[in-house]
């Protein structure tokens, strides 16, 4: 699954780690119940006397196994919606165990079950092994399903202790591990989880430097590059606004020239604050596209909304110019702007190039002025 579709909070992912494992773990340990019960009926000394409990318990497993796969995952991925689904889902674990053991515990009480009581044991067995290393989420939960599993047997089993003492204990030590096993893998699954969490959070944060620009912290040329096609593609199929406008500082060489590189950096800086400034709508992507050449991509805008924002920015930095340290620089841009037109942009590049003349026009045209794009 792509990052984007992964919860961004570690408490959130965590749940919805939880969740997803539950369902995958689930699926398939229903038709074991229900084939387990079957053979522990079927292999009895006497399956046509338990005709009715036969059915109806061979009903009532493959009715855990259905409710197990139609409960599907809610369809907004919120704590507290994965966290019902959970519950949910768990009730159905439990009431499963349960009715295993108690069938367990039938199978050692009943003497028509002797020659099937040990397929029921290795079953039962077998489900509390499982629940140890595949459900380990919820410590909790996961042994008390394993002692629902386990108990009826045991008490069924202690009530002829003469006759089953030996197995009995042998069971009871299982037990005991089982509930060791239970408890590494609870820690492990929560490391692995924590690791996973942190992997992400991990690729999320270099994929982030990869698309910021380190000085000015806006986007920078590879964002833009990945981004204004996909806004492009969108405006074309929803036939929606998108507006492109380019900016330019004039004569920026001068600043580096006379001040120095590092006044030059923090002008740059500050050009990008002011921009934050003027073009501060969350729709609004600020970029920086190489050098002293910057941009906005402004979403649902029409050409005469970003005209006016373009040229509100251009006034503002042309009267009050940047302080810089003890430094006040007079600055201008020169801007071209366009908005996105289906009947003239056949594509990205050709909205881009007919922005970039309008920048290009700009500058021949004496600078420090808003170009529209024809």
């Amino acid at each position: 699954m792509p990052n984007s579709a992964l919860p961004r909070q570690t408490q959130a992912f965590a749940i919805w780690r939880e969740a997803q494992d539950t369902r995958v773990r689930t699926r398939l340990g229903g038709i074991y119940y229900l084939l387990a019960w079957l053979l522990t009926w079927l292999f009895s000394s006497t399956p046509r006397d338990l005709l009715a409990s036969g059915l109806l318990f061979a009903v009532f497993f493959a009715l855990m196994l259905t409710l197990r796969w139609l409960h599907k995952l809610p369809e907004q991925d919120s704590p507290t919606a994965l966290q019902r689904w959970i519950d949910r889902h768990w009730g159905l674990i439990l009431i499963t165990s349960l009715t295993w053991g108690l069938l367990h515990a039938w199978a050692w009480s009943a003497p028509q079950f002797e020659p099937s009581r040990l397929i029921a044991t290795l079953s039962t067995v077998a489900f509390s092994t499982a629940m140890a290393f595949n459900f380990p989420m919820r410590k909790g939960r996961g042994i008390s399903a394993i002692f629902l599993l386990y108990l009826p047997g045991l008490i069924a089993l202690g009530v002829n202790w003469g006759e089953h003492h030996a197995l009995l204990i042998t069971l009871a030590v299982y037990l005991s591990y089982l509930l060791l096993a239970l408890n590494r893998s609870h820690r492990e699954y929560h490391a692995t989880l924590k690791m996973e969490q942190q992997l992400i959070e991990q690729r999320e944060r270099f994929d982030l430097l990869s698309r910021t620009d380190s000085l000015t912290q806006l986007g920078n040329r590879f964002e833009f590059n990945n981004l204004f096609p996909v806004l492009v593609a969108n405006a074309q199929r929803q036939q929606g606004q998108l507006s492109l406008v380019l900016l330019d500082i004039d004569f920026f060489k001068r600043i580096n020239d006379e001040y120095g590189h590092t006044i030059g950096d923090r002008c740059l800086n500050a050009f990008a604050d002011r921009m934050r400034q003027v073009f501060r709508r969350d729709s609004d992507a600020l970029l920086r596209l190489g050098g002293e050449e910057f941009g906005v991509l402004m979403l649902d805008t029409s050409q005469e909304q970003a005209r006016e924002l373009a040229e509100e920015f251009r006034q503002n930095l042309a009267c009050k110019g940047l302080a810089i340290e003890e430094h006040h620089l007079p600055l201008t841009a020169s801007l071209g702007l366009g908005s996105y037109d289906p009947v003239h942009d056949s594509s990205a590049e050709a909205f881009f190039k007919r922005v970039d003349d309008a920048l290009y026009r700009a500058k021949e045209e004496g600078r420090d002025r808003l170009v529209m794009a024809g």
